[in-house]
């Protein structure tokens, strides 16, 4: 029987880093790699192959082991589906035994935040999403922490929010938004003890992994923690949290400067910003069977760096989109991902934000060397982003193609990601920011921003909208003092809005992503959409917060704007330039 290896080695030949090779983080043999994994998942025993590394062993992990390679040998290594069906039955239980329902011991049943809704039916439909975080609240039993072995769930000492339907997990950028949903709803015991489970992990790990699954311990995701821990602090003035947990904090950038940086050079100078990279090969364990379909299209010795890219994909948190694939002829095809070549905006703004905030912790707490520190590490990373990423032009930031050495100049919303991580230094590129949109016709989009114009079929692409985007450029344009600029920002809300509301109207659910094109639940991807939903709940409750006294639920007047947005813009700007 043929035992899969892991693939390190061949991933420094590849080229992949300078890095030496890491130790695997994580070395189960079930849950990770191996031959049981790739038989049961090769076999799809399951419609999602997320099912089975969701799965808990019924006996420790050595004994399943060697009943596999039993059973393996009886089958001269190719065991036939029903007789894994059997086995997999025999010793391991179904998902979601490890977790308890769990409702939060601060929910309370009218925040205050609701009254500032005036439209009673979205005020309704709030409250309707407040309640949901009962449903989405989950604890893990205490035979985790005593038998972690038998599991792929991560022991957290304290309960969580999870996403929903597929993620019985908490997620790792999912929870900022989540937390902002749950500090409105005036829940920050429940935000507090999320932050310290995220905290522990760094702790443990040096990290934040994508999900709290030991499979995810390969790859991060967006870096939002400094964040979390600021509204936090902001909602509750706790600076003895915030004391307890600085050099926590530090660690996690940490990670991100010394796993994730890259120099760009231009013009002859050096400029270090970051991108998302993950040096391990082997297909993801849950989606093993598509991972290993797809490599099965490239020569034997592409497929390492291939996995490693998909892995740095799933770390972006855009899995997948067309942002990280070759242009054509091969944009449609997954199998031309290359992550590690890209320098993101988002991931660049979202590190300047957190730099930013770590200047402001340490000048709080009196520490002025580390408050200058970081507040130079800030000023390099915006020369750098201005240098690398900037388009005077176009009035936007670009993703840098490090292969070809020039900007991704396509459209996705991370592009003004800077201006919602304050991370620009010209109050006037706000503004620009609303043309850039004009240009490329976004604000003719009724039922929300659209995630990319290229219909490649993946999730993160053209007709998905997605809320954590919504917030981005919503919340970035609403920086600006134009009264204009903030118009527009209001409308992008109000049509984000009644696409949540007139959904869960007739489906009476929220969802993980909607399709811009028609109002209804996106689709795409590598699984059905998904209910829930987390993040989509805590930016409507965020939007509904911001602009509550004018928010409508009512459709005639969103059949009217969003095709008018640009021509009112306009409108509105002749005005002005009249009157002076």
């Amino acid at each position: 029987m043929a035992v899969r290896t892991w693939g390190l080695a061949l991933l420094l030949l590849l080229g992949l880093g300078s890095q030496e090779a890491l130790p695997p983080p994580c070395a189960s043999q079930i849950y990770c790699y191996g031959e049981l994994l790739h038989q049961v998942q090769m076999a799809k025993l399951y419609s999602d192959d997320k099912n089975f590394v969701d799965m808990s062993l019924s006996k420790d992990p050595d004994q399943v082991l060697q009943s596999f390679r039993a059973l393996a040998t009886a089958h001269n290594g190719s065991i036939p589906r029903q007789q894994l069906q059997e086995f997999v039955h025999q010793h391991f239980r179904s998902v979601g035994q490890e977790l308890l329902a769990w409702t939060p011991e601060d929910w309370k049943d009218s925040p205050q935040f609701l009254q500032r809704i005036s439209d009673t039916k979205l005020r309704a439909w709030a409250e309707d999403l407040h309640q949901i975080w009962k449903k989405l609240g989950k604890q893990i039993k205490p035979e985790v922490l005593s038998n972690p072995e038998r599991f792929s769930l991560i022991y957290s000492k304290h309960p969580f929010i999870v996403p929903g339907g597929r993620f019985v997990e908490f997620y790792y950028w999912d929870s900022y938004w989540v937390m902002e949903g749950l500090l409105l709803s005036e829940m920050a015991e429940t935000v507090k003890g999320m932050l310290q489970n995220f905290l522990d992990l760094v702790k443990t790990y040096g990290h934040i992994p994508n999900g709290g699954r030991i499979y995810y311990l390969q790859r991060s995701q967006p870096p939002l923690l400094t964040l979390m821990v600021d509204r936090y602090v902001a909602h509750t003035n706790n600076t003895a949290f915030l004391r307890e947990n600085i050099e926590t904090l530090a660690l996690e950038l940490d990670f991100w400067t010394v796993n994730r940086s890259v120099s760009v050079n231009l013009g002859g100078q050096n400029y270090t910003l970051n991108r998302y990279y993950v040096p391990y090969g082997g297909p993801r364990p849950e989606s093993y069977s598509k991972d290993e379909e797809l490599a099965n299209t490239l020569p034997e010795g592409d497929r390492e760096a291939l996995w490693s890219e998909l892995k740095a994909g799933a770390e972006s948190g855009w899995d997948f989109s067309s942002r990280w694939l070759v242009e054509s002829p091969n944009l449609d095809s997954l199998s031309s991902i290359q992550t590690s070549k890209r320098v993101p905006v988002d991931l660049n703004a979202f590190l300047c934000q957190a730099e930013e905030l770590m200047s402001n912790f340490y000048a709080r707490l009196g520490d002025d060397v580390q408050a200058a520190r970081y507040k130079a590490l800030r000023n390099q990373r915006l020369t750098a982003m201005q240098a690398v990423l900037w388009d005077e032009q176009k009035g936007a930031w670009f993703d840098y193609d490090l292969e070809n050495m020039k900007k991704n100049l396509e459209f996705y919303p991370s592009n003004l990601a800077p201006l919602w991580a304050g991370c620009f230094s010209d109050p006037g590129v706000v503004d620009k920011a609303v043309k850039y949109l004009e240009d490329n016709q976004i604000l003719t989009h009724q039922y929300g921003i659209p995630t990319s114009l290229h219909n490649t079929g993946q999730q993160w692409d053209f007709p998905n909208g997605w809320a954590p985007l919504q917030d981005l450029v919503i919340r970035g344009l609403a920086k600006s003092q134009s009264p204009q600029t903030q118009e527009v920002a209001f409308q992008l809300a109000q049509n984000w809005i009644r696409t949540n509301f007139d959904v869960y109207s007739q489906k009476s659910t929220m969802y993980e992503k909607y399709d811009v094109s028609r109002g209804q639940a996106g689709g795409g991807g590598e699984y059905e959409v998904q209910e829930g939903f987390g993040w989509t709940n805590g930016v409507a409750l965020m939007l509904m917060d911001r602009y509550g006294d004018r928010l409508t639920s009512g459709t005639q007047l969103a059949l009217l704007m969003p095709h008018c947005l640009a021509a009112t813009f306009l409108f509105q700007l002749l005005l002005g330039f009249l009157s002076q």
